[in-house]
C-alpha cells in the first residue's frame, strides 16, 4: 500500500475516532467497558478470520507471554476509558495518552532527559490549570465542588496509572520482539482476543450502557436507509474508526521508517486536540496551549525527530552540490 494512503488511514481513523469517543462519552460518561468491549471484539473476530486461520495457525510466541501482555492491556484500556467517568476532559485525556516517551526508563542522553522535563512540566501545567478549572466552578456548591474535585484527582492517578502501565508493557513487548520476533499483527489479535472473558466482570455495567444506548433518540443511517439508536451508531462508527486506525498505522510501520511513524502520529494527536477544543468547545486556556506545545515538543525531541531532520536536509545538500562540483 502506497505511505500516503496509510497516513490518510491513521489521520482518517483515528481523528474521527476521537471525535465518535467524545460524542459517547458526553452523553454517558460511564461508557467506557461498552465502548472498549466492542472494539477488543471486533477486532478479535477479524484476527480470528484472517490472522489465525479460524485457529488452525499456532502463535510464534508462546501463549503463556501473551497472557501477562494482555492483562496490561486490558489493564491500561479499561483504565483509560473510565478515566473519562471521573471529571477528565477529553483534551486533558489526549494529552496524557500522548506521553509515552515518560514513562521508558533507563540511561538517556541530555536531549533524553530534556525531552522528560519539557513533557512533565507541559503535563504539570495542562494538569494545574485544569485542575484550578474543576476547584472553581461556579455552577457548584462547596461541598459538590470538593467531590468533583476529588473525584478528578482520583482521575489523574488513574491516568497516570494506565501511562506506567502502558510502558511496561512496551518494555516487555520490545523483549518479545528480540527475542521471538517482530508479529505485530498476531500480537495484535492476541491483545484483543484473550481479554474477552475479563469484561464477564464488567458485564452489568455493560448491559446497563447497552440499555441505554438503545433508549436514545433514533438516528436514520445516511445512505444504507437504516434506523437506530444514535448512540448504537456511534460507538459502531467508533469501533470501525478504531480499526481502520490500528490498520492505518500497522501499514505505516512496514512502509515507512520509524522517523515517518513519529511525526505521523504525534501529528494525529495534535490535529485531535485541536479539534476537539474547537468543535466540542472545551475549556481549554493560554496555560493549557503552553502545556501542550511543552508536551509535542518533548515527544518530537525525544523521537530525535530535529536530528533525523537535520541529517536528511543535510544529505540533500550535499547532493545538490555534487554535480555542480563534478
Amino acid at each position: 500500500m502506497h505511505p500516503a494512503l496509510a497516513v490518510g488511514l491513521v489521520f482518517g481513523g483515528c481523528c474521527s475516532n476521537v471525535v465518535f469517543l467524545e460524542l459517547l462519552a458526553r452523553e454517558f460518561p460511564g461508557c467506557g467497558n461498552i465502548v472498549t468491549f466492542s472494539q477488543f471484539l471486533f477486532i478479535a473476530v477479524e484476527g480470528f478470520i484472517f490472522e489465525a486461520n479460524f485457529g488452525r495457525k499456532s502463535p510464534a510466541i508462546p501463549i503463556r507471554y501473551y497472557l501477562i501482555m494482555v492483562a496490561m492491556f486490558f489493564t491500561v484500556s479499561v483504565v483509560n476509558n473510565y478515566a473519562l467517568n471521573l471529571n477528565i476532559s477529553m483534551p486533558l485525556h489526549m494529552i496524557f495518552r500522548s506521553v509515552s516517551p515518560l514513562s521508558s526508563l533507563g540511561r538517556y542522553s541530555v536531549s533524553k532527559y530534556t525531552s522528560i522535563a519539557l513533557v512533565s512540566l507541559g503535563i504539570f501545567t495542562c494538569t494545574f490549570m485544569s485542575a484550578k478549572q474543576v476547584a472553581s466552578d461556579s455552577s457548584l456548591n462547596e461541598e459538590d465542588g470538593v467531590q468533583v474535585f476529588l473525584w478528578w484527582l482520583l482521575g489523574i492517578a488513574a491516568l497516570t496509572f494506565a501511562l506506567l502501565m502502558s510502558a511496561r508493557m512496551g518494555i516487555f513487548q520490545e523483549t518479545l520482539y528480540q527475542r521471538f520476533g517482530k508479529h505485530s499483527k498476531e500480537a495484535l489479535f492476541y491483545n484483543h482476543a484473550l481479554p474477552l472473558p475479563g469484561f464477564l466482570l464488567l458485564a452489568p455495567n455493560i448491559y446497563q450502557h447497552a440499555v441505554l444506548f438503545s433508549q436514545s433518540e433514533p438516528f436514520r443511517v445516511p445512505v444504507l436507509g437504516l434506523t437506530l439508536p444514535i448512540m448504537w451508531f456511534y460507538l459502531l462508527m467508533n469501533v470501525v474508526t478504531q480499526y481502520v486506525c490500528i490498520r492505518g498505522v500497522f501499514i505505516l510501520t512496514t512502509e515507512c521508517p520509524s522517523l515517518t511513524v513519529t511525526l505521523v502520529v504525534t501529528l494525529r494527536k495534535f490535529v485531535s486536540l485541536i479539534f476537539s477544543i474547537l468543535y466540542f468547545r472545551n475549556p481549554f486556556t493560554a496555560w493549557h496551549w503552553l502545556g501542550t506545545a511543552l508536551v509535542f515538543l518533548g515527544t518530537l525531541l525525544y523521537a530525535e525527530v530535529w536530528h533525523s531532520l537535520g541529517s536528511l536536509l543535510a544529505r540533500c545538500r550535499r547532493s545538490r552540490r555534487r554535480p555542480k562540483e563534478e
